[in-house]
């Protein structure tokens, strides 16, 4: 099979969706691989480590896409990626449909089997893909909040772990899995008062078993979140249900009880935020205001940690990829119900049921289509 590596195009996205010991890897099992030249700079890869490790560096996005049988890469396809998309093309991404009708119909049109990083999941219920990002960003929504608190970046003027005689920051966090308990260890970590809040008392109870008499543990429900929003000097959205659009737990109204230059990071932007207030915004220009408090919803976090990132995420997606490029996608899918799990677009149709309920639209189980 002939694997293609593009260069991410998102805005300031500079991870990449292999790195050379997955090429090496590939190539003693008989594979082709086939990176666009330049791909790897912003993740401290030169093309020289590509070549080394036995891949073959291609010009351009078009020679990748037309070459390739199975393209793996980081973000979702940008519209300037969709003319090379193509009859039975198999993705391998984050995807994150639910928020994008566009993309949705594109991958459909053209007839693209897509799996999403996102959506593979394991017997025990984890998200193996998902999760290695998810560490990044919650580490991350911690110390992007702390930088905004800061007066000059318009911000209160708070710091975070406060001084002797001095309260430190209060830091809301709204959910409990992966991304809360991560930004939790960050805020903690720099001396705040954390307060964690979740629906799930049992996953309550193993946090508070945790960090003890370090958090709050709180049980989700609107007059909670409004008290805890009151009180916050930075909120972190930690919302996710797996392929679908996160729910909206921070109203609009909620915010004109909050602190004047209050910091909220919504790193549940990717499927759709979890504040009614969020839209996606960019590295490029990252923040914007509702109500005097500063809203921080950029849709990919992690690209600004590149090189810690892109090995992260590949440490994750190497077996899958073998897997895929070994077997192709249908006999993965027979062996893999955590590769079954991922695929989201089959042969024109919708494959996974979140996607299509949130955008409203009809689908097929892969069992049907296969």
């Amino acid at each position: 099979m002939i694997i293609g590596v593009p260069k991410e195009v998102k805005d300031h996205e500079a991870r990449v969706g292999m790195v050379p010991s997955g090429v090496t890897a590939l190539h003693e099992a008989g594979h082709q691989v086939v990176v666009q030249a330049g791909a790897g700079i912003g993740s401290s890869i030169p093309d020289h480590e590509y070549v080394d490790a036995g891949a073959k560096i291609l010009p351009s996005a078009a020679d990748v896409w037309s070459r390739a049988d199975l393209v793996v890469k980081v973000k979702e396809p940008q519209p300037s990626e969709y003319p090379y998309f193509r009859p039975g093309l198999t993705l391998f991404t984050y995807l994150h449909l639910a928020p994008l009708p566009e993309l949705t119909r594109e991958l459909t049109k053209a007839q693209v089997n897509a799996v999403a990083y996102e959506t593979i999941r394991e017997a025990d219920g984890s998200l193996p893909l998902l999760t290695p990002m998810s560490e990044v960003a919650g580490r991350m929504a911690v110390q992007v909040g702390a930088q905004y608190l800061e007066a000059p970046n318009g911000g209160r003027g708070i710091l975070m772990g406060g001084i002797p005689g001095v309260n430190p920051a209060n830091v809301a966090i709204l959910g409990g899995g992966v991304v809360g308990h991560n930004a939790a260890k960050m805020a903690v970590g720099l001396g705040a008062r954390v307060s964690i809040i979740d629906r799930n008392l049992d996953r309550l109870r193993e946090l508070d078993d945790i960090y003890s008499s370090q958090i709050v543990t709180l049980a989700s429900n609107v007059w909670t979140i409004r008290e805890a929003l009151r009180h916050a000097d930075l909120v972190v959205g930690a919302v996710l249900i797996p392929g679908a659009s996160a729910p909206k737990l921070v109203r609009r109204d909620m915010l004109k009880g909050m602190k004047k230059g209050a910091v909220m990071v919504d790193v549940s932007i990717d499927q759709g935020g979890c504040f009614e207030t969020s839209r996606a915004t960019t590295h490029t220009d990252p923040v914007y205001y509702v109500d005097s408090v500063l809203h921080y919803c950029v849709s990919n976090m992690p690209a600004a940690v590149p090189h810690t990132s892109t090995f992260g995420l590949t440490n994750a997606t190497a077996p899958y990829l073998m897997a895929l490029a070994n077997q192709g996608l249908e006999r993965s899918c027979e062996k893999s119900p955590a590769i079954r799990e991922g695929v989201n677009t089959y042969r024109g149709h919708i494959t996974y049921p979140a996607v299509a309920e949130s955008q409203g639209q009809p689908w097929k189980a892969l069992a049907e289509v296969l």
